[in-house]
């Protein structure tokens, strides 16, 4: 069994932990929270008696072997350098850093300490994602990436009305891009790696993030188009076009169905059967390196997420969004 401890009483934990529940290898035994009233009504729920309010009590627990960090972006650097210091092994939800000056440092650390860090993308992880890739062939040589995410967030609805929660605050590196358009830009890394070039727009917000916006990415014999939003919702599948044909993908997210359609009006489905919630196999990918001794993942691996990290700088660069994370 391999003991978490997790960061963060979202409801991103709570899919987590009920995906992670269906793992033999999973155990939770911990939960930090800044509060100890919220720290224990969570733990409550899962029925842990271990809870912790500072987070270096937690690093040196001896309860724990691994931690899940949900927490706001820009306070994954400091929660994963601390966990990774005193040799726990860490699995940081996307994005795994506000910059890529940042991801560099918590690679150094794992690799010092010898212990497991993965960026928890569960995409890349998906059977159906693994299926895709297996069948990337069959379209022939590609031709244009073309993948959509838009998706009317509920927190801005109090936005509308004045209220800026963390989602639309820039103090917590947040906006468009990192919380839903990275999730179009990392299959595209892992399928096809970094590209020549990046052009990128954005509507920006009057609480200083991109509402939503669009990227071109530059690739030898073809162009990648994404566009996301937390602002507006779209129902546009996503797709992969190559000569031969072309992949239709459900929600770039979660990949619930993908159709593969030829160029002489042939259709095959592509795909495996999948049993678990989508966020249980990240979970196993995770257990599973630490459990063989291996540091890092080979779809989510470190170069992939510094990849993803520096497109996303780029394009905030160019569209003028700054975190106060880069200023360090």
């Amino acid at each position: 069994m391999i003991r978490f401890g997790v960061i963060g009483t979202n409801w991103i934990t709570d899919r987590l932990l009920e995906a992670a529940s269906q793992n033999n290898d999973f155990q939770l035994t911990a939960v930090y929270s800044r509060t100890e009233t919220k720290g224990r009504e969570f733990a409550q729920k899962y029925g842990v008696e271990n809870v912790f309010t500072n987070l270096e009590e937690m690093a040196k627990s001896d309860k724990i072997d691994a931690v899940y960090i949900a927490s706001p972006n820009s306070l994954h650097l400091e929660q994963t350098i601390t966990m990774l210091k005193n040799g726990k092994h860490v699995l940081c939800e996307k994005p795994l850093a506000s910059n890529s000056k940042e991801i560099e440092i918590m690679i150094n650390t794992a690799r010092e300490n010898n212990v497991v860090l993965m960026e928890a993308m569960k995409t890349t992880l998906l059977p159906n994602f693994i299926a895709l890739k297996d069948n990337l062939h069959k379209i022939g040589k590609v031709r244009r990436y073309h993948a959509s995410y838009c998706k009317y967030s509920s927190r801005y609805d109090a936005y509308r009305q004045g209220t800026i929660l963390n989602a639309f605050n820039p103090q917590f590196s947040n906006g468009s891009l990192m919380d839903l358009g990275v999730y179009c830009i990392f299959p595209l890394v892992v399928l096809f790696g970094a590209p020549k070039k990046i052009k990128a727009n954005a509507v920006m917000l009057e609480s200083g993030v991109d509402g939503g916006g669009s990227l071109l990415l530059e690739y030898d014999g073809f162009e990648a188009v994404i566009t996301h939003s937390k602002i507006v919702n779209s129902y546009v599948p996503s797709e992969i076009q190559g000569e031969e044909g072309s992949f239709l993908i459900e929600e770039i997210s979660d990949l619930e169905r993908i159709e593969l359609r030829y160029r002489d009006g042939k259709m095959e489905e592509i795909g495996a059967e999948t049993i678990h919630p989508s966020m249980y196999y990240e979970v196993e990918e995770f257990i599973h390196l630490i459990k063989s001794g291996k540091l890092e993942s080979d779809m989510n691996s470190h170069e992939n997420s510094l990849i993803v990290a520096n497109i996303v700088e780029e394009a905030r660069k160019q569209f003028g969004l700054k975190y106060p994370a880069d200023l360090n």
